[in-house]
């Protein structure tokens, strides 16, 4: 489908939702996510993001405000919006008994494709999704992490241009989410738009550009995923030499640990760049391996934010 990239993918003006007992959810929400982006929708539990998703696609009432997507109002032209959503809940919800091919099958014959072009679709999409060879297989004879890939196929089946997925890597070890990752990365790239809702806050860092914080239904961040890293004040290294050394370096303007004779943490004070840190190791005869953040940056500037 040949879409005018001027027009946002998603667009949502003072989104409002109040539940019966007084409740608000959402306190008039505001924010835009561009054709082809893959952003980052983060917040604590609460926060709104389940509520906000469940808006969008139709599953929840809002009080008021505008949703468009692709420029189709969802109040006067769902039809249409529905075309261009494909959602990933966090929940597997299929039939367990029901063969893998005929589950993605059915949900094509929802979106009104016919039954000689589901299969052929089917039969695609369950192939980038590595899942053709499982077609006749059901559900609960299939790993967490193929299960998750059931939940995007059925979600891509009608070919939506925004995918929504919500906590799509839940409950999976690390080297099925890396394959994830992989995957989705690969989805974006093909030009799909991507929101993506996560606790594992490494995950928005490594696919996402832009970010939306969402706390106690206000969006508190909306900017791309660089310019908020770049707001980190002090940031932790680990550093691995390729000698051993009985002390930590005296280097100006630089914290340094000793966590063993091989490996140091340091924290350049303000002003102070990795490239003056290295040139005076380099001084000192102090030869550096490699290196890696201590922690998550991402996860840092989220607990400073919402605690605010």
């Amino acid at each position: 489908m040949q879409m005018n990239t001027q027009i946002p993918a998603l667009k949502i003006e003072n989104l409002v939702k109040r539940y019966k007992g007084g409740f608000q959810a959402l306190n008039g929400i505001s924010f835009k996510v561009s054709q082809g982006d893959f952003y980052a929708l983060l917040g604590p539990n609460g926060a709104g993001k389940s509520t906000t998703i469940g808006i969008i696609c139709s599953l929840v009432n809002k009080t008021s405000g505008s949703v468009e997507v692709f420029s189709h109002n969802i109040d006067e032209n769902f039809a249409q919006a529905k075309k261009l959503i494909g959602l990933v809940p966090q929940e597997f919800n299929f039939n367990s008994f029901e063969p893998i091919l005929e589950i993605v099958k059915y949900q094509a014959g929802y979106y009104g494709i016919q039954a000689n072009i589901a299969k052929e679709k089917a039969e695609y999409t369950l192939n980038i999704l590595g899942l053709w060879e499982k077609r006749k297989s059901t559900p609960r004879e299939l790993s967490g992490g193929m299960k998750r890939r059931l939940m995007i196929a059925r979600a891509l089946i009608h070919d939506p241009q925004l995918l929504i997925l919500d906590e799509p890597t839940a409950g999976v070890d690390i080297e099925i989410r890396r394959s994830m990752w992989e995957l989705l990365q690969k989805l974006n790239d093909d030009g799909r738009t991507i929101i993506l809702t996560t606790h594992y806050l490494e995950e928005a860092e490594y696919l996402c550009r832009n970010i939306g914080i969402i706390n106690d239904g206000n969006i508190i961040i909306d900017t791309s995923l660089r310019e908020l890293l770049d707001q980190l004040k002090k940031e932790t290294f680990i550093v691995y030499l390729k000698n051993p050394i009985t002390a930590a370096p005296d280097i100006e303007n630089v914290s340094i640990t000793l966590t063993d004779e091989r490996t140091l943490e340091i924290t350049p004070k303000e002003n102070q760049t990795l490239e003056l840190i290295f040139s005076d190791f380099a001084k000192l005869n102090i030869q550096i391996v490699s290196m890696r953040n201590k922690s998550n940056r991402l996860e840092e500037l989220f607990m400073d934010l919402v605690n605010k």
